[in-house]
């Protein structure tokens, strides 16, 4: 077993400011409430009802020091990057030659949605899991996303543009010559674009989409069902899955590719309104069975919120996707695949595409598409159980996934 290398930066843990959470508690006295008839069961949209629960509970008793203290337990560190600040949660490695691993999160995320799987990444042995899989874990928060406070200075923020920060803060600040890299949402763009610019300082890459990098490329990059016909001729499975899809993802896409400022200023000023913003994102696309709690207990979603409104990110997290679009993505070599860097995925049942039904079915419908052809994928998995946000809610099958992507790619 290696202990822990000397890290090159002071720790400064998170506090946010009395004055902030006094003010926080002001609003959400203050809310009023929409008109909201007829819509009990949620199919307008959040019910009020659920709402003026959760915006009570944060007024008079959610913690956010306990919550404090908690993400505290960890180290955090605060940086410029190429003139950006940045904020980064790490773990240091336990185990034989720990590598460097950093994980990106996505929208509507926080860095803490990482939070179940940091442990058995750095400490596989604690875990039950083998010492010579353990990795020096690196946790930051997108630019704009969090902390260390809003983003300023930096108004065409991408993700591509970030995974140039994800370099320099692990090459020229860390100092590591190679790393490993794991993402979703965001993230996974993130990281394939590390993959892609990158791969020669990679060691791999773990991603829990297949998403093509130039999916926010062209003139309807709002449009999650890329002009899939609708027809009366199809399978009835197919036609129901394409639109539950599209109920699930359109608005959200239109909206904040063109539209986001304008919805801003709104969540900016209400954090009731941040919060139904946030909260319509975690139902509809975690796999809770109809019960988002089963996901996420009150006080998990109310520490996701409250990172957003603390900082002030809800404008700033929104204009990736805008941005994605405003200065598309373009390949930094022509050879194939795009992501030369070894590349390994996790699908999960809750994000399945139509006609597709088991894991088994998942992993064919990716290794005989079109997307796998982008990237250099060397192992690729599928679980039934697990939604959108999946080292949150399936952290076991993400830790074996990447585990097994990376175990025999070690120095």
């Amino acid at each position: 077993m290696t202990s822990p290398r000397a890290f090159p930066l002071e720790p400064a843990p998170i506090r946010v400011s009395d004055e902030v959470l006094e003010d926080l508690r002001v609003r959400l006295a203050l809310t009023r409430e929409p008109v909201d008839e007829g819509n009990e069961d949620g199919s307008y949209g959040v019910p009020v009802g659920y709402l003026r629960a959760l915006v009570d509970y944060w007024r008079d008793g959610y913690d956010w020091r306990r919550a404090e203290t908690q993400i505290n337990a960890y180290e955090h560190y605060q940086v410029t990057v190429a003139g950006v600040p940045v904020h980064f949660l790490r773990r240091a490695g336990r185990g034989v030659r720990p590598i460097p691993l950093i994980l990106t999160h996505g929208w509507p995320w926080t860095f803490w949605h990482w939070s179940k799987v940091i442990g058995p990444l750095a400490d596989p042995a604690a875990f039950g899991g083998d010492p010579t899989d353990a990795f020096d874990v690196i946790v930051p928060s997108l630019p704009g996303f969090g902390f260390p406070g809003p983003l300023t200075g930096f108004p065409d923020v991408n993700f591509w543009k970030v995974a140039d920060l994800w370099h320099l803060l692990m090459t020229e600040t860390l100092g590591h010559q190679r790393y490993a890299a794991g993402g979703c949402d965001i993230g996974a763009l993130v990281t394939s674009q590390l993959g892609h610019r990158y791969a020669d300082e990679l060691y791999g890459i773990h991603i829990g989409s297949g998403l093509p990098l130039d999916f926010f490329n062209g003139p309807r990059s709002w449009d999650f069902a890329r002009g899939r016909p609708l027809s009366d001729d199809q399978p009835a499975d197919v036609r129901a899955r394409i639109l539950a899809l599209d109920h699930r993802w359109a608005s959200h896409l239109a909206v904040h590719t063109l539209d986001g400022a304008t919805v801003a200023h709104g969540l900016a000023d209400s954090p009731a309104g941040l919060l139904a913003w946030l909260l319509r994102r975690w139902t509809a696309w975690s796999d809770n069975g109809g019960d988002l709690e089963r996901v996420f207990s009150r006080d998990d979603l109310l520490t996701h919120a409250t990172i957003y409104w603390v900082n002030n990110s809800i404008a700033t997290s929104m204009r990736y996707y805008a941005n994605a679009n405003r200065y598309p993505w373009a390949p930094s070599h022509e050879r194939t695949p795009v992501v030369e860097a070894p590349v390994g995925l996790t699908f999960v049942g809750y994000e399945n595409p139509p006609g597709v039904h088991t894991a088994e079915q998942r992993i064919r419908a990716f290794t005989s598409g079109p997307q796998a052809a982008w990237f250099n994928h060397v192992n690729v998995n599928a679980h039934d159980h697990g939604g959108h946000f999946i080292p949150w809610e399936n952290p076991d099958a993400w830790v074996s996934d990447l585990r097994r992507t990376f175990h025999d790619r070690r120095p």
